[in-house]
């Protein structure tokens, strides 16, 4: 029985403060990617991915988040720890909140990346550092 967690490129990435993109990267080292971005079957045999297609959307792929740190710290990259990630997104949210020319984006739209699980204490945070941003976000079923 493995407690490994099952996360998107995305939500892995975050573990190590990288876009999914150069999280992918090492990945694509290992072999574990193809040209579309997509686990390769190596990946599959491994352990490392699962595909996950639906009818309605895109393939949504899962990586394991233990056996792909294996290979994303072999490339240098380390976890940051939460408390970390709490403060990197409090920091980024507190910002957009003030607001800048230059930014296009809203702190709401930012926050659509925010990890279910730091909602909580982002909010918490927030709100001791005197901002009135709030991530809401609606419940989001797991069906895996």
């Amino acid at each position: 029985m493995t407690s490994s967690q099952w996360l998107t490129l995305s939500d892995l990435g975050r573990r190590f403060g990288l876009s999914a993109k150069h999280c992918g990267h090492a990945l694509d080292h290992q072999g574990w990617r193809d040209c579309n971005g997509h686990p390769t079957q190596a990946a599959i045999t491994a352990g490392a991915a699962q595909r996950h297609n639906t009818h309605h959307h895109s393939p949504s792929n899962r990586w394991n988040a233990d056996i792909c740190a294996t290979v994303i710290s072999s490339h240098g990259h380390h976890p940051i720890n939460r408390s970390e990630q709490v403060a990197q997104w409090v920091t980024l949210l507190e910002a957009m909140e003030e607001g800048s020319a230059s930014v296009s984006t809203s702190p709401g739209q930012m926050a659509e990346d925010l990890p279910l699980d730091l909602i909580e204490e982002v909010n918490l945070q927030l709100s001791h550092r005197g901002c009135r941003f709030q991530v809401q976000r609606l419940e989001e079923s797991n069906s895996l």
